[in-house]
């Protein structure tokens, strides 16, 4: 991947239209070419373009077209969270956005998650797990790792909330429903949802459909959210059975 006197380098190569397009943006020229070089070597994926910050990154997404965005949080100019809100406010088709972090606390990733980003990842993930992130987050899924159910959430969240908020989201969903948003919040799958309940996995999905359509939600990230703003679940009870 060449380098081009702008502020992101894009690839040249033939890429197929069933493949993951993928832009990376960290500030770390290391971190950008690791990553790129694990990325193209995955037959499914490839890597259309690269910048070194935020700025100008809807002229970078404009170029380069993909359908995730590996976001890193920290950057100069433009920090991650705002090129993300930028990205993920424009009208129409948008790509995903994953975020980037190396604290697994970091201040930022709540309010990234808050603004539509699809999920995060530590820059010291294995190689499996970051080729693994690509894929769910392309596949229209969210990525919520432990650390964001566990630790994260249970620190950023920790606001009073006011019993209108979870009598709204307690309107507008029915009892089933709220045991499957409580368990998402607490990080289980769908498997781990339906074995919990006694349901097949195929009715957990449906409900969790239901939930997004009737929450106007746009994924499982916002779930979580969304049930810890309206005190459904509290910090403190993420890790629980």
């Amino acid at each position: 991947m060449s380098d081009i006197p702008r502020s992101f380098a894009a690839s040249s190569d033939a890429v197929s239209d069933t493949s993951v397009r993928v832009l990376i943006v960290d500030d770390q020229s290391m971190i950008r070419a690791g990553f790129a070089a694990l990325l193209d070597a995955q037959h499914d994926i490839n890597v259309v373009g690269t910048a070194s910050d935020g700025a100008g990154i809807l002229d970078v997404v404009q170029h380069t077209k993909p359908d995730v965005v590996l976001m890193d949080i920290r950057m100069p100019k433009v920090n991650g969270l705002e090129a993300a809100r930028i990205v993920l406010s424009q009208p129409g088709e948008v790509p995903k956005i994953l975020m980037l972090t190396t604290f697994d606390a970091d201040e930022y990733v709540f309010s990234a998650l808050r603004a539509g980003a699809s999920g995060f990842l530590l820059k010291d993930a294995t190689p499996e797990e970051l080729v693994h992130a690509v894929r769910v987050v392309a596949a229209g899924d969210a990525l919520l790792s432990p650390q964001i159910t566990k630790t994260l959430i249970a620190d950023y969240v920790a606001q009073p909330v006011t019993p209108q908020t979870a009598h709204a989201v307690e309107q507008l969903l029915t009892e089933r429903e709220l045991d499957v948003i409580r368990l998402v919040a607490r990080g289980y799958s769908n498997m781990e949802i339906a074995e919990t309940l006694s349901l097949a996995e195929q009715t957990v999905k449906t409900h969790v459909s239901r939930i997004l359509s009737k929450l106007d939600l746009r994924d499982r990230v916002q779930i979580v959210v969304t049930a810890y703003e309206s005190g459904l679940i509290r910090p403190g009870q993420a890790g629980s059975s």
